[in-house]
């Protein structure tokens, strides 16, 4: 079986990563089934803190076909599992002024599905600039290497 892994590229490009946890998640069985397919997608989600528990919003895991008609909403609410003290870390960091949380990674981990999330801050215009023109050197160094 091929190891799932789920990305949101365009998180590192607008956000300055400051801290990463892993959480788990509570899912349906269609959505679980759906995930080890590779059918999601995390590009326009985030992450909210109420009533002390944390959820993703907006996550979009496609309908599993063979499920017929017992099957889950694509872009419904879903938990998130933490730690209580990281719950508590994340929920006191979030107090500042333009941090977010993030969702980075989707992946499986001995069977279950496992979300990377960063408390994160938005990065200016300049910044995006710099690194793209710090990418631009790095591949020009590795192709004058060659």
């Amino acid at each position: 079986m091929s190891q799932v892994s789920i990305n949101n590229k365009k998180a590192r490009f607008e956000y300055e990563i400051l801290e990463k946890f892993t959480a788990g998640m509570v899912l349906l069985g269609t959505e679980i089934k759906s995930i080890r397919k590779g059918k999601a997608s995390i590009k326009e989600a985030y992450c909210a803190l109420e009533n002390g528990e944390l959820w993703i919003r907006n996550m979009n895991i496609s309908i599993y076909e063979e499920a017929g008609p017992n099957n889950h909403d694509p872009i419904r609410l879903r938990k998130l599992l933490l730690n209580e003290t990281e719950l508590k870390k994340i929920e006191k960091k979030m107090r500042d002024v333009g941090l977010t949380i993030v969702p980075l990674k989707v992946f499986l981990s001995g069977g279950w599905a496992k979300l990377e999330i960063a408390i994160a801050k938005g990065k200016k215009y300049r910044d995006k600039r710099d690194d793209i023109r710090n990418k631009d050197i790095q591949r020009q160094m590795s192709r004058e290497q060659k």
